[in-house]
């Protein structure tokens, strides 16, 4: 039961840094379009290339996963996180692809290219 417990906070855990990381990959997007670029894109910019960073260590693992791993024998895609399974098996190609569309249409804006 308490394997199930630590799951269970690691998976709220894990969905909370989701949401924010997804926000932020949002407001990107959507200074990109407005040409609002504020000084929390840039803070946003950053925090998505650090998490990049996280990723290659962890050889494209979150370290949240590696974690619940200890916890979880499962070999669902979503055993670590409340999304559906094929959000989860999908979300860094979905979610990678906003992001770069969005950093793409600030820069242009930055550089007033659009």
């Amino acid at each position: 039961m308490e394997r199930q417990k630590k799951l269970l906070a690691i998976k709220l855990l894990h969905t909370l840094v989701w949401l924010f990381f997804v926000s932020i990959i949002f407001l990107v997007v959507y200074s990109g379009i407005t040409g609002r670029i504020t000084p929390f894109t840039w803070i946003s910019i950053g925090l998505i290339f650090g998490e990049g960073f996280v990723l290659l260590i962890f050889k494209m693992f979150c370290p949240l996963t590696v974690i619940a791993r200890k916890y979880s024998d499962s070999k669902k895609e979503n055993f670590d996180i409340f999304l559906p399974n094929w959000l989860a098996k999908h979300n860094k190609l979905i979610f990678t692809s906003i992001f770069l569309f969005g950093l793409v249409l600030v820069l242009l804006r930055h550089f007033d290219a659009l």
